[in-house]
């Protein structure tokens, strides 16, 4: 019998120090508008280096300055270390590594691998990589499957440089969602129930095997973010289902999900009519918003949040009305500003920041319930067991509710009750492109001059609604103006007090900004790089006491000519 010699394998390579900046993150190949199956991980605008403290355990301050700029994470950072573990581990996965330039649509530096999602390391080599000049920061990662809906989880450690101490790495552990200290984290999270005679009748109708419509507005984390799937496991879909199980007695549950990324109640309050009442085709016995870290750049400092509340309160219908606060992994958020809005009109008000926040920064056994690497999936949005947290908080007060006594009768009169903050634009509406016929007559508008602004944007802000997976274009009926050179200015004229200009943020070196004029006088600079993202801006450009006639002029700034600009729409006050 021939002997089978095996070599004795070589002693492994010993390992740099490292630290994680996801680890056992959840991702999915979810559908793109480009047709790619793609999970974004943005890192730029702070995030990396949120997510080197919160998931890194990373203290070093000079480390963390260093990581700001892409120079300085080459210096820091020897190799990059991926695993990806999926139920299919003999497929792959792409990881791509994109810089972002110091000017927007200049070349910068992308790495790209194949991983194998058995779980095993892939390590990048990053020591020999030399950086493009242009690059700026590091700017997201990505990973592209071949095949939709394909859930995994990842893991990305930074090997460091010699001279460079990485700190003790944690491994958390599961959290017990049926332990008592679990119930009573969530309990926490309960301001206040309010007049419960809202929320009590849709209880009852729900009961009696009546159909409910369950409606939510808000930013990203109403959309979904950092739930993976994003459609499936976000807190308005978790708290939708388990509504449906715990009280709903044989009518149907309509499901209305209405978040878009990044924006504020400033355009909450414009699209709700549309996104929520889906242009008067929806009835919700609920609404719950959620704009409590979102609305940080709300010029109006909580009137447009308290405008898009009255609005909701002041529906015929007289849907219950439920106020989230959400938080940051900074343990902010504005329920401090926005609050006074709930107690002015009495309403269930429930905060998140309440509930985890006075937790986070206990050791496990001394009270913790769950750290903030396992509640945050960046430093914005929550994991999974974020969002079943937020649904969890939600329950609460629905079960607090359920459980009192009679309701008081409900003789809220939102016409009558003077606001806390301010409701300017409670009877805002949205004017686009579509809308402007439908709204001629009421505001007076002359036919519109759409001068050089007469294309269509298709390349916009998208997001998931409802139960759907699929992105959806928003504010398609828009104007753009393609930078052709031509110079005639988008006029139009309407009789109102209060007007908000729409427009297209991008992340494209080809946008450029226009100017906007009110009755011949430049009022703003619209600068589609401020936020530096496809994304939906919202800015105020009138705000009077009257209504009267109104010449509006949007043009691109001098010198711009041959850049783009897109006006997605209008809100408009008469």
């Amino acid at each position: 019998m021939e002997k089978t010699i095996v070599n004795a394998p070589k002693d492994p390579t010993k390992k740099r120090p490292y630290l994680y900046i996801l680890h056992n993150k959840d991702i999915q190949g979810a559908p793109q508008t480009d047709g790619s199956f793609t999970h974004y991980l943005y890192m730029d605008m702070g995030r990396l280096q949120d997510a080197a403290r919160l998931t890194g355990n990373l203290t070093d301050e000079k480390m963390l300055r260093d990581m700001e700029t892409a120079q300085g994470f080459k210096e820091i950072v020897n190799s990059i270390g991926v695993s990806v573990s999926c139920a299919l581990p003999d497929k792959k996965v792409k990881f791509v590594l994109e810089m972002y330039p110091t000017v927007p649509g200049e070349d910068a530096t992308v790495i790209e691998e194949d991983i194998a999602m058995d779980g095993m390391e892939t390590v990048i080599d990053f020591a020999g990589l030399e950086l493009k000049p242009t690059d700026r920061v590091l700017g997201q990662f990505r990973f592209e499957f071949d095949t939709e809906g394909l859930q995994a989880s990842a893991d990305v450690r930074l090997y460091l440089n010699d001279g460079y101490e990485a700190p003790e790495q944690f491994e958390d552990s599961a959290v017990d969602t049926d332990s008592p200290a679990y119930k009573a984290m969530i309990a926490k999270s309960l301001m206040q129930t309010g007049n419960i005679a809202r929320v009590k009748k849709v209880l009852e109708k729900a009961g009696s095997g009546e159909d409910v419509t369950l409606a939510f507005i808000g930013g990203s984390i109403t959309q979904g973010a950092g739930a993976v799937p994003i459609n499936e496991k976000c807190y308005a879909r978790v708290f939708y289902e388990d509504f449906v199980k715990r009280y709903m007695k044989g009518g149907e549950c309509t499901f209305v999900k209405a978040g878009i990324g990044g924006t504020p109640s400033e355009l909450g309050m414009i699209r709700f009519e549309r996104d929520v009442l889906r242009d008067d085709t929806a009835r919700p016995d609920m609404i719950v918003i959620e704009f409590a870290v979102n609305d940080g750049d709300d010029e109006t400092e909580g009137v447009c949040y308290e405008s898009l509340v009255r609005k909701a309160l002041s529906l015929p219908c007289k849907p219950a009305v439920v106020l989230l606060f959400s938080v940051f992994s900074n343990d902010w958020n504005l329920q401090d500003r926005l609050s006074p809005v709930g107690r002015n009109y009495d309403l269930p008000m429930v905060s998140v920041l309440d509930a985890v926040s006075p937790q986070f920064p206990l050791l496990p056994g001394e009270g913790r319930v769950i750290s903030k690497n396992l509640f945050f999936y960046d430093v914005y949005h929550p994991t999974n067991i974020g969002h079943r947290i937020m649904a969890d908080c939600l329950m609460n007060c629905m079960d607090v509710i359920s459980g009192e006594g009679d309701s008081k009768e409900d003789k809220l009169d939102v016409a009558g009750t003077k606001p806390a903050i301010g409701a300017d634009f409670e009877t805002v509406e949205l004017l686009d492109r579509r809308e402007v016929s439908k709204l001629s007559s009421k505001y007076n508008i002359e036919p519109v001059s759409e001068g050089s602004f007469d294309k269509e944007d298709k390349d916009l802000q998208c997001a998931e609604i409802d139960k759907s997976i699929t992105l959806v274009p928003q504010f398609p009926y828009n104007w753009h103006y393609d930078g052709s050179g031509c110079k005639e200015s988008f006029k139009m004229a309407a009789e109102c007090k209060r007007l908000l200009l729409i427009f297209k943020d991008s992340d494209k070196g080809e946008f450029g900004t226009a100017e906007v004029l009110v009755d011949g006088k430049v009022v703003r600079d619209a600068d589609p790089h401020v936020n530096n993202w496809t994304h939906c801006n919202a800015v105020i450009i009138l705000n009077g006491e009257k209504s009267c006639r109104h010449e509006i002029e949007v043009r691109m700034k001098p010198g711009m000519e041959d850049k783009k600009f897109t006006i997605l729409g209008f809100g408009i006050v008469k």
